[in-house]
């Protein structure tokens, strides 16, 4: 009779563990879930505005500044090399590009 009780209980035991530590797992992630609702959601930034002087190049993308100018960096984020950020219609070092 010992031995049938010793042998049931150790036959219990493991479940008995087991619906313990998912008792505790669920818990644990319910405070998560608790803390996370009350962090304040942070605001994304919006993108900063498309300048007017951009458009698409077939084979480039999106270019910003002249096309025609020399020193265009070809980029949809930089005017040219020389002047940035400045507009190319006053731009002092403007050069046409040479044809091919």
């Amino acid at each position: 009779m010992l031995e049938t009780l010793i042998i049931f209980l150790v036959g219990i035991t493991p479940p008995l563990l087991s619906v313990f530590a998912m008792r505790k797992a669920e818990d644990r992630a319910r405070t998560r879930l608790q803390a996370a609702r009350e962090i304040p959601l942070m605001r994304i930034p919006s993108p900063p505005p498309i300048p007017g002087d951009r458009h698409y190049v077939e084979g480039i993308g999106d270019v910003t500044g002249d096309i025609n100018c020399r020193y265009n960096a070809r980029s949809g984020y930089l005017r040219c090399a020389l002047n940035p950020e400045g507009p190319c219609e006053t731009c002092r070092q403007y050069e046409p590009r040479e044809s091919f």
